[in-house]
């Protein structure tokens, strides 16, 4: 296969980077979010595993011989290697042979049980998780700014330009899909919408061959979009499908389901950030829940740009979930960490991005440049806090607005950055 007019990603400098230091790359991610076309930049022959042509002979040829699969010029991409679980270990076996680096790319969107895996792949296989495409990668980001360099406080002061609040909204209802990116807003929902049909109606059975209730997952989704960018406990989401939806669905069962979608890449949650503080003050060690894209929940809630416009409050998390996914992809391209901060005090950071020296730096999100004043009080009431609690505060705050204009530094010390100026 040839790639044509390949739009680069973030993660390419970090799939090079692996190459050269393991003896084969798995990126794992969700469906149709650009793992084999990167895959494929990055490679000199490729097998699709999945590919229907021939009645599966990709795969049933993978069954009966793997090491023939493997033949070819390196890298070689094996594009969605999960549908057969045994060719990571045929994988890490002539990875063990050669000692060579670079020799083979992976590419998965599910999480295989262990069954029929004999060896990790430590020390041979290097994994990355790959996401759907940030502002920056689908050039609705101006680059201004960027967050490595932020996060060490060196930034220049910009004029970024106005931002539309319905630009804001397109972002969020079409996604970093990169399928999605040139459809027209008025059709931009149906790429979402028909990935979650996809995922019930197939990928939730093909991942261990077991039938479950698709309609009663389909309402754990649901619950889930509407308690987007929180930190609802399973009790909560069970409470929630039956007060709206009429519907009772076993505590146990929600956590299976939950455990599916997580091994399908749907979600991506933010963990809770606490290690480093030193503060006196117990922090609660909930997960922000979050979908892998806010075009997830939005299509989902069956959110048009029309009702979000007069929906500011659900708009309001589902921004926060698109500046989270982009910080996420981010902070990880440089080895910084993206969590989030609750304590029992009722103090809350929105994000937080670790740095690889344990420096940390903290992020409120918000949509409109009006609530900037509210958020930078918030960040510096909490560092004065920690601060008296003897605890560790964090090296940069600043407030990321989805309808500033400009890039700066407040006099009270904390920066103000747009997200459609921001970049790795």
């Amino acid at each position: 296969m040839e790639i044509k007019n390949y739009k680069l990603r973030i993660i390419d400098n970090m799939i090079d980077e692996y190459l050269k230091t393991f003896g084969a790359v798995c990126i794992e991610g969700a469906k149709w979010c650009g793992k084999t076309w990167s895959s494929i930049y990055h490679s000199n022959s490729s097998i699709m595993i999945g590919n229907p042509e021939g009645n599966f002979q990709n795969k049933k040829l993978a069954e009966t011989a793997p090491n023939i699969v493997l033949e070819g010029e390196k890298p070689r991409l094996i594009d969605e290697w999960q549908e057969v679980p045994r060719l990571w270990d045929a994988v890490r076996y002539e990875v063990d042979k050669t000692a060579e680096k670079g020799q083979f790319i992976l590419t998965g969107s599910a999480t295989p049980n262990h069954k029929g895996i004999l060896h990790s792949g430590a020390g041979r296989i290097g994994k990355l998780r790959m996401r759907p495409m940030s502002l920056y990668e689908s050039g609705d980001s101006t680059g201004d700014v960027s967050l490595q360099d932020l996060c060490n406080g060196n930034m220049k002061e910009k004029l970024t330009g106005e931002v539309d609040l319905r630009r804001i909204i397109e972002f969020i209802v079409r996604g970093g899909w990169p399928g999605n990116l040139n459809v027209p807003i008025e059709r931009a929902g149906l790429l979402p919408e028909s990935y979650i049909d996809a995922i019930l109606d197939d990928d939730v059975y093909r991942i261990d061959g077991v039938k479950r209730d698709s309609n009663k997952m389909k309402l754990l989704l649901r619950s889930l979009a509407r308690n987007e960018s929180t930190t609802v406990t399973n009790k909560t989401l069970k409470r929630d499908i039956k007060e709206i939806d009429d519907e009772d669905i076993d505590i146990d069962t929600v956590a299976s389901y939950l455990d599916i979608f997580t091994r399908l890449f749907i979600l991506d949650n933010q963990k809770p950030f606490a290690e480093n503080i030193r503060s006196s003050v117990k922090v609660k060690q909930s997960e922000k829940r979050h979908f892998v894209d806010p075009s997830l929940p939005c299509s989902l809630l069956k959110a048009t740009p029309e009702k979000l416009l007069n929906d500011l409050n659900t708009l309001g998390f589902l921004f926060e979930a698109l500046c989270e996914r982009d910080l996420k992809i981010y902070a990880e391209s440089f080895r910084a960490n993206l969590y989030h901060y609750q304590d029992y005090k009722d103090r809350e950071i929105d994000a937080v991005v670790e740095l690889e020296n344990g420096e940390w730096c903290a992020f409120e999100i918000k949509l409109g440049a009006n609530q900037i004043d509210e958020a930078s009080e918030n960040l510096l009431k909490i560092k004065d806090e920690i601060k008296k609690e003897n605890g560790k505060v964090p090296k940069i705050l600043c407030v990321i607005c989805g309808l500033a204009n400009a890039a700066y530094k407040r006099p009270d010390g904390v920066y103000v950055v747009p997200i459609t100026a921001l970049k790795n």
